[in-house]
């Protein structure tokens, strides 16, 4: 079903990038008076440092060899540094605000999976105190109540809509086999090259992984939400960004894991299993939903909940780049390092 495996990931990974960053705003932290500054924005600058800081976080591998790759990887990150940067004034132009409750509840969500004396340690890695990690998780709410407010809830896909959706792709909606929409939590028990969860938590050993899983598994059964827990503290990079959505799974590829087989065909649909271990590390299973084999009916509530779905992301992510890109036509942005790059060459980029 088309409308169910296309997982959107740009706005989760988005805020991916919003959360995980050390001192992505100038005024999380002090920055020394001769520190390089690579762009501003309405006179804000953004230093070099905090480019190289969000690259560290976003790879555990060493910095790429290739001059040329890392000064992609530069540009990458210092746009959306900017993005950030826009939003954020915009955000406080605007007048959000952002309440000590909501910071207080956010810390708490990112503390429970860590003893103490942990998240102390991740502070200190990151040269973070706590109350600049409390203006960092302050400015990252303030955006997303404003994205929230003037873009996702401008979202309206009609009935219409899905109808045509589905009368253009009807026979993509015949399904061969028996699928499994799944949905997983993954810890491994070694340090993973890639972390793409919300809070950039990566578990480095059998012992961390194992007590991560549990509590994860515990804050489930608290009631904590799924999507949540997975969109955090995941670390399958493909799908920690969508909530730990793995799509559709036909029933004969789950014969190749006969653990999570059995634990799937065990579960009802919006119910977890416990947690599984096999060679990637420690798994928690949700099943969203089954299909069976055959053509499925427009009139079938899961079929339209896909399109509904599939439909929302694409408005939502073809308005928020056009929102992001307008404020940033009403800004004063200089990008100094892109400048940079394109003098150095003596001639314009092709």
């Amino acid at each position: 079903m088309p409308g169910s495996k296309r997982i959107s990931i740009t706005r989760t990974a988005f805020f991916c990038m919003l959360a995980g960053l050390a001192g992505s705003c100038s005024c999380t932290r002090r920055d020394p008076p001769k520190a390089e500054i690579w762009a501003r924005v309405n006179g804000t600058p953004i230093y070099k440092n905090q480019v190289e800081a969000v690259y560290r976080q976003m790879q555990t591998a060493p910095r790429a060899d290739k001059p040329e790759q890392a000064l992609s990887f530069d540009l990458s990150i210092l746009n959306d540094l900017i993005d950030q940067q826009v939003l954020l004034q915009r955000a406080r132009q605007e007048e959000i605000v952002v309440s000590d409750v909501d910071v207080d509840s956010r810390l708490q969500q990112i503390q429970s999976p860590h003893s103490e004396a942990d998240f102390q340690e991740g502070l200190k890695q990151q040269g973070l105190t706590l109350a600049a990690f409390r203006q960092q998780l302050r400015n990252t709410l303030l955006i997303q109540k404003l994205l929230n407010e003037r873009v996702y809830s401008r979202v309206d896909v009609t009935e219409t809509d899905i109808a045509g959706y589905y009368a253009r792709n009807k026979s993509d909606f015949n399904v061969p086999e028996t699928e499994y929409h799944l949905a997983q939590i993954l810890v491994t028990p070694a340090p993973t090259p890639r972390i793409d969860n919300l809070m950039h938590d990566d578990a480095q050993t059998e012992r961390q992984a194992e007590r991560k899983i549990h509590d994860l598994y515990a804050q489930l059964r608290s009631g904590e939400d799924f999507f949540k827990v997975a969109s955090e503290y995941s670390e399958d990079p493909g799908t920690a960004p969508g909530g730990g959505d793995m799509g559709f799974i036909p029933a004969s590829s789950l014969a190749s894991e006969p653990a999570v087989e059995q634990a799937v065909r065990a579960l009802k649909p919006g119910h977890v299993s416990k947690v599984l271990r096999d060679g990637k590390g420690f798994h928690i299973i949700k099943l969203l939903g089954i299909i069976s084999a055959g053509q499925q009916a427009l009139s079938d509530p899961q079929v339209q909940k896909s399109i509904r779905k599939t439909l929302t992301d694409e408005d939502e992510e073809v308005l928020k780049a056009a929102f992001i890109e307008n404020l940033r036509n009403q800004a004063r942005v200089s990008d100094y390092l892109a400048q940079r790059i394109v003098s150095a060459a003596g001639s314009p980029v092709h």
